[in-house]
């Protein structure tokens, strides 16, 4: 049987495309485990899946100024060390890393032992912890055609994000069930993220007297951001859904969203036209606003960027999204990027052998 090491963390968009690949792995006789941090979001959302869970040390490179800068060079050694524990028992045939700090001691222990890494980034521009990884990497797939050239020469694979195999057989049905909305009307769905966004939920309700004549609004707001005391017909809000997500979608018309790479793969694996608002440069890499700008180029998402939201920006941008929205399914339909399960398993087993 077959070994192999599924790495990566920090936030669920490091650990959700991991997930994605876990049933095929399965279906082509991998015997799978995972190396994550010891607490991270990571490790309940593998744990969940069955799968065999080692925790390592983990710090984080940091390109600013922060104490912590004295002291995570000693967690990364005590990771490496660990991770390369972990590869000589258990002596994979490859390692697959989605990214966040927590993988770089597990793929340069990987290559270390002659492992076969492959790398998925899945911003527009590579973040540091996959730059560091590049060179022990054998292959480095990405989401983005603009992405290819900032990767190592003959490495580069054009793969497209994972996408979770359930997400795609969600019931429109179901989703109105749940949700108790009607079919009568056009829904919105808002996504903020696992851990949602305070300042486009404020611009989301702050348009709900008006959004509300025309649509209805699913409102994904994220840990501890509910307004119980919102109650209007047509609006329902929840902090998180896993399971339901799905039929969420399927019942969606429009979607509102951050731009975190797996995010909007996902809207374009599913065709939802989308309003895209990314995470300001101010308070991130910059990665999201790429991300966005790259789809809308390509004819997928219309993009509102936070420093301009105001309540008219935001309403005429939801409105023109859904007029137009067939134009967007259109182009969306004609991409080439949508789930990188099949090329990515064709990559693991083609290395493995």
């Amino acid at each position: 049987m077959k070994k192999i090491i599924l790495t990566g963390g920090g936030t669920a968009g490091h650990v959700t495309p991991n997930i994605a690949l876990l049933p095929e792995l399965k279906a082509a006789g991998f015997e799978v485990s995972y190396v994550g941090s010891y607490n991270g979001i990571e490790k309940s959302l593998i744990e969940k899946e069955g799968i065999p869970y080692e925790g390592i040390a983990t710090g984080k490179l940091r390109r600013y100024f922060d104490w912590k800068n004295f002291t995570d060079p000693f967690r990364v050694i005590k990771g490496y060390v660990q991770a390369r524990a972990i590869v000589r028992q258990k002596r994979p045939d490859i390692v697959f890393s989605k990214g966040g700090f927590v993988s770089v001691p597990v793929v340069l222990a990987a290559k270390h032992y002659g492992v076969p890494v492959i790398i998925h980034e899945s911003d527009m521009t590579p973040g540091l912890a996959n730059k560091i990884s590049f060179s022990a990497a054998t292959k480095v797939c990405c989401n983005f055609p603009e992405t290819v050239n900032l990767l190592p020469e003959g490495k580069a694979v054009l793969s497209g994000s994972p996408i979770r195999k359930e997400l795609m057989e969600g019931s429109r049905l179901a989703g109105l069930t749940f949700t108790g909305l009607s079919a009568q009307k056009p829904i919105l769905l808002m996504m903020g993220g696992s851990s949602g966004s305070r300042a486009v939920n404020k611009a989301l309700r702050s348009i709900l007297p008006e959004l509300l004549k025309q649509f209805q609004v699913i409102h994904l707001c994220g840990k501890g951001n509910l307004e119980p005391d919102l109650k209007l017909e047509g609006y329902c809000q929840y902090e998180y859904i896993t399971d339901p997500l799905k039929d969420l979608m399927a019942a969606a018309d429009i979607v509102l969203s951050r731009a975190g790479a797996n995010a909007i793969c996902e809207l374009l694996a599913l065709h939802k036209p989308n309003v895209l608002i990314p995470l300001p440069a101010s308070v991130s890499r910059g990665d999201q606003i790429l991300n966005a700008r790259s789809f809308e180029r390509q004819g997928f998402s219309y993009v509102l960027e936070e420093e301009n939201i105001t309540d008219a920006r935001l309403l005429d941008a939801i409105r023109s999204v859904y007029e137009n929205r067939n134009r967007y399914i259109s182009a969306m339909e004609k991409s080439r990027q949508t789930n990188g399960v099949d090329i990515i398993m064709a990559l693991i087993q083609e290395l493995a052998q």
